[in-house]
């Protein structure tokens, strides 16, 4: 799909991937809708790329629902979406004296999972009712997992579940909305330089990228809106996910 002319939806749109992919979207001539939590972080990158921004909380479903009406009705139905907000909580399953970690858990799984899933939901069935392109092509879903998927880490059991389950949902979406013309896939970031990530110490982030093969630093956002900016405009890329990680493999802890 050619991304010129095009609305885009981008969940977390506000900071870190999901505002690396808003602004490359832009560049290449997409109309860029912004649905983040932080509604004036949001509202600065979308004033700086000619786009919208709404005011979403994604483990609402009502919520999304309007915001993408809200866009719809500013830009256009979109024909992207790209779900980039999530947390990055961590606990043990159980902690310190013998304290369940069940408020972790469903915290993290109502962001990054029912978010996903909400954002995917909303868009694809507006993405339904549009008019086929010239490939019968009618939209492409972008949804974020992580390499915590395969490789969690102690205290990551929450989150590598919310990444694992973005995964497996993956193929299963693609071919049902196949016989609608919309694609989904997935991206597996590993270690970027993202705000959950800003706040370690240097010795911590050194620790870090002497895991990581090559390239030896951290992932740049830019490179996540890279890749997908190659899922929206290759046809042939559907039900998949894509681990974009430099070769590491993250240890234990």
């Amino acid at each position: 799909m050619k991304i010129a002319d095009q609305v885009a939806v981008i969940s977390g749109g506000a900071s870190g991937l999901g505002e690396a992919t808003a602004r490359h979207l832009a560049s290449l001539g997409a109309r860029v809708g912004i649905v983040d939590f932080d509604s004036e972080k949001a509202e600065s990158v979308a004033a700086e790329i000619g786009g919208v921004a709404v005011h979403t909380d994604v483990s609402d479903e009502q919520s999304v629902g309007k915001a993408i009406d809200s866009i719809e009705s500013q830009l256009g139905v979109p024909r992207i979406a790209v779900s980039c907000a999530g947390i990055g909580l961590a606990a043990r399953i159980v902690g310190r004296e013998r304290k369940p970690s069940f408020d972790v858990f469903q915290r993290t799984l109502n962001v990054n999972l029912f978010g996903t899933y909400n954002l995917m939901t909303h868009a694809a069935a507006r993405m339904m009712e549009l008019d086929a392109l010239d490939d019968g092509e009618r939209g492409v879903i972008i949804n974020t997992s992580s390499v915590a998927y395969e490789d969690g880490q102690l205290g990551q059991s929450a989150y590598a579940a919310s990444k694992g389950a973005i995964a497996s949902m993956c193929l299963p979406a693609a071919r049902e909305f196949a016989r609608s013309g919309v694609r989904v896939m997935a991206i597996a970031p590993g270690l970027f330089n993202t705000p959950m990530m800003e706040g370690l110490p240097k010795e911590t982030t050194d620790k870090i990228t002497s895991d990581i093969p090559f390239p030896a630093r951290l992932g740049e956002p830019k490179e996540y809106a890279l890749l997908a900016e190659q899922i929206v405009a290759n046809p042939f890329l559907n039900g998949n996910t894509i681990r974009l990680d430099g070769a590491v493999r993250l240890p234990p802890r």
